[in-house]
C-alpha cells in the first residue's frame, strides 16, 4: 500500500512542475563558436561549447555505447534510417535477455510517438547516431531492458529517392522485388517527408527444393499427384505502404510537433497440400490416395492496417515535456480452406463400388472457413524530464511519467459459434531519479570518480488483471575517463499479451512435424490462436556491465556485461514436443489408435518458472584509413547547407579524402538456462539436451559486422556464428537424439556513388547508388542428423532453410 502510494504521487507529480528554463531549436546545429540553448536529453539549459558537441546530443552518466558520424553511417551503405537501424540490430539489440521490443528512438534527443515518423528518411539526412546503454531508456520513461538511438538530423536536407530492389535464391525458385520513393525535406526547423513502397514476392514450394515426402504406412497409387508442388515453403506475398509525416520545431518557444498517418496492405497465399483419403476395399486391402490437384488447400490472408502517431513537446519550468501518443486499426481476414468430405469415397470402397486404385469419383468441393480479426491498440505517454535539484555532485537527473495503453482484439471463426472480444486497457506512471553521488568535475569526492545512483519505480493498472508493479535500482561508477562500470536489478510484473490471449483460432494442415516419441516425420494439423487462461509474470533480473573507451586503440570500445533472468508464471508459445512436454501437457497432443501423431494444439502455454544466465561482449572499431589529401569545397555551401550536396555521400576523414572503415565484433556466452515446466516438474535444462523450439539451445553465438567506404565504393561484411546442440529424445525404442551442427552465414554487400566514381556532378548518375548483396555467401546450412547420422525428414536441408545463397541488386537514385 505504501508503495502505491509513493508511485501513484510520482505520477500526480508531473502535473506540478515548473521553474524557469532557456528555449531551443529541434534540429541539430553545431555547436562551434557560442553559447546556445541545448536540449541534453534531461532539461534545456544554456552552455558555453568547447568542442563538437551537437544540440540534440542526450546528456546521461552512462557513455554511448556507438556513435556513429556522417563518415561513419555512409560506410554502412543503407539507403534509409530503417536499413541502418537493422544493420546496427548486433549494437541496438539488449543481451538481457528479455527481448523488450525495439529500443527507444530519439530524434535530435527528443521521444517520437513512432517510429514509422522517420523510419524512410534517407541516411544522408543524418548528422549523427548515438547508440546508448539500456540504463538511458530510463530517463525517457522505459524499463532498462532496450537501448536507446538517438537520430541527429542535419538542419537543412532536401531529397527524392527513388529505389528498385530486386533478389532472389541462387538457387531459384522465388523472387522478390521492391519499390519505394521518398520525399524528405528539412529547412527551418521544420520537416516534411512521404514514402510508398511496394513488395512482390512469388511463392516457393516444396517440388523446387525436391523436399523428399512423408511415406505412408499403407500403399500408394503412382499416379497420384505429389503433394510437394502443392506445400508452400514461403509464401506468395504483396504489400503497399504510404506514409506521410510533418514535424515542426518552434524556435520562439522551444516547442516541437510531429504527425504521421501510415495505411499499410498486405495478402499473402500458401498452400497447404491435397486432399488425402484411406480407402479400404472389400478384400481389406488398403491404399492412401492422394487427390485434388487442381483444388488444392490453401490458406489466404489479408490484413489492412491504419496507424497515426503524433508528438509534442516544450520546456515547462525546469523540465522538457515530451508527449506521444500511437494508434493503430488492423483488419485480417483469413480464409482456410476445408478438407473434402471423404466419407462417401469410403463407403463406396468398402462396397467395392469402384477400384480403390483406380481413377476416383468426383468429390465436391468442401468450401472454406473465415477467420477474422478486428485489432486496436493506442499508446500514449507524457514524460517530464528535467535537473531540478543542484546537488554537491552535480545536478539531480529526474523523469516523470504518465502513460496509458488502450487494446481491443476482436475475432470470430466459422468453424466456432464464439465471438471473441478482448479489451485491456493499461494505465501507467512512475519516475526516474539519476542521483550524483561523487563527481570529479565538481571535485565532490573526485577521488573515487564519478559515481551515480539510478532509482526507478512504476505501476501499471491493467483493467484485466488489477495493478501491477515494476522497480529497479542500480549504480553507475566511472573511476576514471572513458570507463563506465554498472549494476542494475530490476522487478516487474507483466500480463500477458493480448494477442497471447485473444488471437483467433487458425488450422493447417499437413505441416511436417518431427516425433520424438518414435523418431519418425508425420504430417500433423497444427492449430494455433490465443490462450485466454494466461496469467501474470513476475520478472526478476540482475545485469552487470562494463562499457571502456580503449585509451591504446583510438576509435576502440569494449563493452562486457553479465546477466541473470529469473522469471515466474512464464507465457509461452507451445514448446518443441519433446517426451517431457507431452507429459506435461497431454491433452495438447492427439495420436490416433497406433500411437501415430496426428495433431497438436500449438496455442500459448504458462510455465512454472525459467532461469538464465550469460555472459555478453562486444569490441567496436572505427576509424580512417589512405593518405589524406586537400578537399576543396567546390561553390560553397549545397543544400544541406554544409558544402555537400544533397544526395550524395560525404567526405572522409574530416573531409581530407580518407575512406572510412568500423569493425563490431559481438560474442553471446549462455550459461545457464532452464525452465521448470510445472510445479513438481519436469525441469527443462535447455543447454543440455531439452527443448522449447524447433532447434536446440547454442550456448555460443558470435556476430561480425564489418564495412569500408572510399572514394565511392564501399563493402560491407556481416558474419553469423551459432554454436552446436542437441534435443533429446525419449529413450523409447525408435526414438533417437538430434543433433544440431555448428552453423556460420557471411553476407556480402558491396555499393557504388555512381555519380562520385565517374565525377558527374549533374545528369543521370548524379546521386545514383547501385549495391549488390550476396547474402549466406557459402550457401551455409545447419545440419541436423539423428544419433545414426540419418537426417531426420521434417530437418531436410529444404525445410531448414529453403533460401540459401541469397541474392540481390538495388539502384537507388536521388534528386
Amino acid at each position: 500500500m505504501a508503495m502505491h502510494k509513493l508511485l501513484s504521487s510520482c505520477a500526480l507529480g508531473v502535473f506540478f512542475v515548473s521553474a524557469p528554463v532557456m528555449a531551443q531549436e529541434g534540429d541539430a546545429a553545431p555547436q562551434d563558436d557560442s553559447s546556445q540553448p541545448v536540449y541534453d536529453g534531461s532539461i534545456l539549459r544554456e552552455i558555453v561549447v568547447s568542442g563538437a558537441r551537437l544540440r540534440g546530443q542526450v546528456d546521461a552518466a552512462q557513455a554511448p555505447v556507438i556513435e556513429l558520424n556522417e563518415a561513419d553511417i555512409a560506410a554502412y551503405g543503407e539507403n534509409s534510417i530503417a536499413d541502418l537501424v537493422s544493420a546496427l540490430a548486433p549494437e541496438t539489440g539488449s543481451s538481457r535477455g528479455r527481448g523488450g521490443g525495439q529500443p527507444v528512438f530519439l530524434v535530435n534527443g527528443i521521444r517520437v510517438g513512432s517510429f514509422r515518423e522517420f523510419r524512410s528518411y534517407p541516411t544522408e539526412a543524418i548528422r549523427k547516431v548515438e547508440v546508448l546503454p539500456e540504463e538511458v531508456a530510463q530517463k525517457f520513461g522505459y524499463p532498462p531492458d532496450r537501448r536507446v538511438i538517438n537520430f541527429i538530423l542535419k538542419d537543412k536536407y532536401s531529397s527524392l529517392t527513388l529505389e528498385v530492389d530486386r533478389k532472389q535464391p541462387a538457387k531459384g525458385g522465388f523472387s522478390r522485388i521492391d519499390n519505394e520513393a521518398t520525399l524528405l525535406k528539412i529547412v527551418n526547423g521544420g520537416r516534411i517527408n512521404a514514402h510508398v513502397e511496394t513488395t512482390n514476392r512469388s511463392m516457393l514450394t516444396e517440388a523446387e527444393r525436391d523436399v523428399v515426402q512423408t511415406q505412408s504406412a499403407f500403399g500408394t497409387v503412382s499416379t497420384d499427384p505429389s503433394q510437394a508442388a502443392y506445400r508452400s515453403l514461403i509464401k506468395s506475398e504483396f504489400s503497399a505502404e504510404a506514409t506521410v509525416n510533418y514535424a515542426k520545431a518552434y524556435t520562439g518557444s522551444g516547442a516541437s510537433l510531429s504527425i504521421n498517418g501510415t495505411y499499410q496492405h498486405d495478402r499473402t497465399l500458401g498452400l497447404s497440400g491435397l486432399n488425402t483419403v484411406l480407402l479400404t476395399d472389400p478384400a481389406m486391402n488398403r491404399v492412401l490416395r492422394t487427390f485434388g490437384a487442381n483444388n488444392p488447400l490453401t490458406t489466404s490472408a489479408t490484413t489492412d492496417t491504419f496507424s497515426t502517431a503524433a508528438s509534442y513537446g516544450r520546456p515547462i519550468g525546469a523540465f522538457q515535456m515530451t508527449a506521444t501518443a500511437d494508434a493503430s486499426l488492423a483488419n485480417a481476414t483469413t480464409e482456410i480452406d476445408r478438407r473434402a468430405d471423404t466419407s462417401a469415397l469410403v463407403q463406396a470402397a468398402a462396397a467395392g463400388t469402384f477400384t480403390i486404385n483406380g481413377p476416383l469419383p468426383p468429390v465436391a468441393n468442401a468450401g472454406y472457413d473465415i477467420a477474422k480479426s478486428r485489432t486496436g491498440s493506442v499508446s500514449s505517454k507524457l514524460t517530464l524530464v528535467g535537473t531540478p535539484v543542484m546537488l554537491p555532485a552535480g545536478e539531480l537527473g529526474t523523469t516523470f511519467f504518465l502513460g496509458y495503453d488502450w487494446d481491443q482484439i476482436n475475432s470470430q471463426d466459422t468453424r466456432t459459434t464464439t465471438v471473441t472480444q478482448l479489451t485491456r486497457g493499461d494505465l501507467s506512471g512512475g519516475i526516474n531519479m539519476a542521483v550524483p553521488l561523487t563527481s570529479s568535475r565538481e571535485g565532490f569526492l573526485g577521488v573515487i570518480g564519478d559515481l551515480t545512483l539510478n532509482l526507478a519505480g512504476g505501476f501499471e493498472r491493467y483493467s484485466d488483471f488489477g495493478t501491477l508493479y515494476n522497480w529497479s535500482g542500480g549504480a553507475t561508477w566511472s573511476p576514471w575517463p572513458k570507463l563506465d562500470l554498472s549494476a542494475t536489478y530490476t522487478n516487474r510484473q507483466a500480463p500477458p499479451s493480448l494477442a497471447q490471449l485473444g488471437n483467433p483460432q487458425i488450422v493447417t494442415y499437413n505441416v511436417p512435424t518431427y516425433d520424438f516419441q518414435t523418431g519418425t516425420t508425420q504430417l500433423v494439423t497444427i492449430t494455433s490462436g490465443g490462450n485466454p487462461f494466461l496469467i501474470a509474470e513476475t520478472q526478476n533480473d540482475w545485469t552487470f556491465s562494463a562499457n571502456w573507451e580503449l585509451p591504446f586503440i583510438e576509435g576502440a570500445r569494449a563493452q562486457a556485461s553479465y546477466t541473470r533472468n529469473s522469471s515466474r508464471n512464464v507465457s509461452s508459445a507451445f514448446p518443441l514436443l519433446t517426451s517431457p512436454i507431452e507429459a506435461a501437457f497431454p491433452g495438447r497432443v492427439t495420436r490416433d489408435a497406433s500411437g501415430r501423431l496426428i495433431a497438436i494444439d500449438s496455442r500459448p502455454v504458462t510455465f512454472d518458472s525459467t532461469k538464465g544466465d550469460r555472459l555478453a561482449f562486444g569490441l567496436s572499431l572505427r576509424g580512417s584509413f589512405g593518405k589524406a589529401k586537400e578537399v576543396p569545397t567546390p561553390g560553397g555551401r549545397g543544400k544541406d547547407g554544409r558544402g555537400q550536396r544533397a544526395g550524395g555521400l560525404p567526405g572522409f576523414g574530416g573531409g581530407d579524402g580518407r575512406g572510412r572503415f568500423f569493425i563490431n565484433l559481438n560474442h553471446t556466452v549462455e550459461l545457464h538456462s532452464t525452465v521448470l515446466v510445472a510445479p513438481g516438474g519436469p525441469s527443462l535444462d535447455l543447454l543440455n539436451g531439452d527443448s522449447l523450439s524447433s532447434g536446440g539451445t547454442s550456448r555460443n553465438s558470435t556476430q561480425l559486422e564489418g564495412g569500408m567506404f572510399r572514394n565511392g565504393w564501399g563493402l560491407r561484411v556481416s558474419g553469423r556464428y551459432t554454436g552446436p546442440s542437441r534435443v533429446d529424445g525419449s529413450g523409447l525404442p525408435g526414438s533417437s537424439d538430434l543433433h544440431f551442427g555448428a552453423l556460420a552465414t557471411v553476407n556480402l554487400r558491396l555499393f557504388t556513388d555512381l555519380g562520385e566514381i565517374f565525377r558527374k556532378k549533374q545528369g543521370l548518375l548524379k546521386g545514383m547508388r547501385a549495391s549488390l548483396r550476396a547474402d549466406n555467401v557459402f550457401d551455409g546450412i545447419q545440419h541436423v542428423t539423428d544419433q545414426n547420422g540419418i537426417v531426420p525428414l521434417s530437418y531436410q536441408p529444404g525445410l531448414v532453410d529453403p533460401v540459401g545463397r541469397y541474392l540481390g541488386l538495388e539502384v537507388r537514385k536521388q534528386f
